[in-house]
């Protein structure tokens, strides 16, 4: 059964359940969820009810004797009834008034974002990151360009009609119809793909030993290789708050060997970047759940990030916690502080 099959007496009851939850940290019994939900439902229609919403996964219980606390399904459901009703959040006045005198202090956009990933990671208790960048170019093609004997011009064409262009020696000389087919293998594998993702995957084609039989694949992947390696990291990031989590692991149910693979994330912070980026498809507001997230690493965990569009830039402040967060605080939190941050660049320039 989908969420949105729950009758409103089941999707409240959850509801309540989940709060109660995320205030105490404990399983939430059935007679205490009657006593506390305002259906004026009696202890035993609260068990039957729970009883079904276990048994469609959004909620179990740790011991038998125990009561019972949400699966990343269960917080799914809560999260779109919060959404559902909320309103646009404004700029966090406060939030605001510190990250105009840190432009006074410093007009730099990364001494800007520093302050806004450690202002969200006070205030959340979480992980706090901020995320400022053009949004990730997209291949639409490769074209070679024979200069004569060796010389190639590499033309790397991206959506948008943003293009790069470079000379290269490709060693050896080369003719004009191998470089058309070796730029329509290119094309047929990579195109529509973002070209951080399309540099990774011809690196690791160079390195597979089976690539080397085929000579004009070979010599497409190093021309293509040429290119694409001198792209720009096309992003400023900063996160910070790990510590936050580091203070109570037990009481989140995240384990130390969790936190250290969240750590190492946060140390290569390409890689985080990269599925944050997978995420951000707009401007808005983005809440992802558990086991929602495609890298296993973040699975114990959840994320809220809000997302604006300037132009041709795209901001995204967010934090990263544990499923039991407070997740109504921290939506406000990361929109407010998105907006705060818009208003203060706009003012600025």
């Amino acid at each position: 059964m989908s969420s949105s099959e729950l009758s409103d007496r089941s999707r409240q009851l959850l509801a309540r359940l989940v709060r109660e939850h995320i205030a105490s940290g404990e399983p939430v019994a059935s007679k205490a969820l009657a006593r506390q939900s305002g259906l004026g439902l009696s202890s035993a229609t609260v068990r039957n009810a729970l009883a079904q919403l276990e048994a469609e996964g959004y909620v179990h219980q740790p011991h038998t004797s125990a009561g019972r606390v949400p699966t990343d399904r269960g917080y799914r459901v809560f999260v779109d009834l919060l959404l559902e009703g909320r309103r646009p959040s404004r700029p966090t006045a406060g939030v605001e008034h510190q990250l105009r005198e840190q432009t006074e202090r410093s007009p730099l956009l990364d001494d800007l974002l520093a302050n806004v990933s450690h202002l969200v990671a006070r205030a959340a208790r979480h992980v706090g990151f901020a995320l400022s960048g053009s949004p990730v170019p997209v291949l639409q093609r490769i074209e070679f360009v024979a200069l004569g004997g060796s010389r190639v011009l590499v033309v790397v064409v991206a959506r948008g009609n943003q293009v790069t262009q470079k000379v290269v020696d490709a060693g050896e000389d080369v003719l004009p119809d191998d470089l058309v087919r070796a730029a329509n293998y290119l094309n047929s594998e990579f195109s529509g793909l973002p070209l951080l993702d399309v540099r990774e995957a011809v690196l690791t084609r160079l390195r597979h030993e089976r690539t080397l039989y085929d000579q004009l694949l070979t010599r497409a992947l190093r021309l293509a290789r040429s290119t694409l390696e001198e792209l720009p990291q096309p992003h400023a990031f900063h996160v910070e708050g790990v510590a936050s989590l580091m203070a109570g692991p037990t009481q989140e149910g995240v384990s130390l060997a969790t936190l250290r693979a969240l750590v190492e994330m946060m140390e290569e912070k390409g890689r985080l970047v990269h599925l944050l980026n997978a995420y951000i498809e707009g401007p808005g507001l983005i809440v992802v759940i558990g086991k929602e997230h495609a890298a296993p690493d973040l699975r114990p965990f959840s994320l809220v990030a809000s997302t604006v569009v300037d132009g041709t830039t795209v901001r995204t402040v967010g934090v990263i916690g544990p499923m039991r967060m407070h997740y109504s605080r921290a939506i406000t939190l990361v929109d407010g502080t998105t907006q705060a941050v818009s208003r203060v660049l706009r003012d600025a320039h």
